[in-house]
């Protein structure tokens, strides 16, 4: 007998596509943090989460300047309006990234200096540990999708079969997502652990 696809059912057609735009979200949300997270590299990305003191509001970093990486080893700002210049220099400062902002009036040049082997190591503990967190997730909402399909059996709004086939295909959504937030963070890994 052919396997009947979730989202062929009507009972669970919603709850597949629910279930399956949750997991995408889990995934999303570990690739953000992973491009966030510094290496030896500069990437614009390192500074997502620097929130800047503009017009009395906190504003993202990229809504006040045009924020570029030139150089391997250099992230520059060009505030869009020159009197936030100070204020950017502060916030990517008080950011706590380990950077020292150089603000020369016009340009404002961030050196990211090399990690060391320890930082290195320590980085590549601290993803795993995400990783692990993004898994976790993932696996709460296969759990959601499984009470609800044994929700729908108990309703009798599916058969046996059916169920069988569901928890079967979610388990195989569940491997997918997993599977693909593992090979993003061992790409991360050799970028993190590559001198």
């Amino acid at each position: 007998m052919a396997q009947v696809s979730m989202a062929a059912l009507p009972a669970l057609k919603d709850t597949f596509a629910q279930l399956k735009s949750r997991m995408e979200k889990a995934v999303e949300a570990f690739r953000k943090e992973l491009a966030s997270q510094r290496t030896g590299r500069a990437n614009v990305h390192m500074l997502d989460s620097v929130h800047v003191d503009a017009y009395g509001s906190k504003m993202p970093l990229s809504q006040v300047g045009n924020i570029s990486a030139p150089e391997p080893q250099l992230i520059t700002i060009q505030p869009w309006d020159m009197s936030l210049a100070g204020a950017i220099e502060k916030a990517v400062r008080s950011a706590d990234l380990g950077f020292n902002p150089q603000n020369d009036g016009k340009l404002i040049r961030i050196p990211v200096p090399s990690l060391t082997e320890d930082r290195r190591k320590e980085m590549v503990k601290h993803l795993n540990k995400v990783l692990e967190e993004h898994r976790t997730a993932v696996r709460n909402i296969r759990r959601d999708g499984n009470d609800a399909i044994k929700k729908a059996l108990k309703d009798k709004k599916i058969s046996e079969d059916e169920e069988r086939g569901s928890l079967e295909q979610m388990q195989k959504i569940t491997d997918d997502e997993i599977k693909k937030m593992e090979e993003m963070f061992k790409a991360k890994e050799k970028e993190v652990m590559q001198v």
